[in-house]
């Protein structure tokens, strides 16, 4: 299934792809082309798919990739090119805040404190709750699938970030987070419990 918001893009290589195959029956030379975008156009349905999860207890992960910061209230997970790039609700909660920040595009792994982003902030019945989507050096469009005032139900789909990417959750102080630095995760997987 492809993200939504995303098929225009997901289908971009096509008409590069139709054209060399059409080329390609006029002359060999344009084979290695036509090869060359069979593999971006699969590259691109791979990028931008939209793949069921599992959802569980407690407060759930908003993306998959890496974690590569736990500490006792936030969580950072780097989302490489090969990671699903759709964002999840990690709680129960309505949305009562979302801005833009525009910024510049560092590497997502390294200090992102400047880069583009999107704030959420979500009301929850264990309180406050933050997720921020923060564009990497590739990632230049991120969209978000929820507005302010909405309640959004855990693991329904909150936004995507288009290309290499990194969010990060902050959470109450009476959630303890079970995941550490370095472990993979994939979203709708448990990374905190609730006191």
């Amino acid at each position: 299934m492809i993200a939504k918001k995303c098929i225009h893009i997901a289908f971009l290589p096509l008409p590069f792809l139709l054209l060399f195959i059409l080329l390609s029956f006029i002359h060999h030379i344009f084979i290695p082309f036509t090869v060359f975008f069979f593999f971006i156009q699969l590259f691109f349905l791979y990028f931008f798919r939209d793949m069921p999860r599992s959802i569980g207890s407690g407060v759930v992960s908003p993306a998959d990739g890496k974690v590569i910061y736990a500490g006792s209230n936030k969580i950072a997970i780097f989302m490489s090119l090969f990671d699903m790039h759709v964002n999840l609700m990690p709680y129960d909660g309505k949305i009562v805040k979302i801005h833009h920040y525009k910024g510049k595009h560092k590497p997502a792994y390294s200090d992102v404190s400047k880069n583009e982003r999107i704030e959420m902030e979500i009301d929850s019945s264990i309180g406050k709750i933050k997720l921020f989507q923060i564009a990497g050096v590739f990632a230049r469009r991120i969209v978000p699938y929820v507005m302010e005032g909405q309640f959004v139900k855990k693991g329904d789909k909150v936004g995507i970030i288009r290309f290499g990417s990194r969010v990060e959750l902050y959470l109450p102080e009476s959630c303890e987070i079970v995941v550490r630095n370095g472990q993979k995760i994939k979203a709708g997987q448990t990374v905190a419990r609730i006191d």
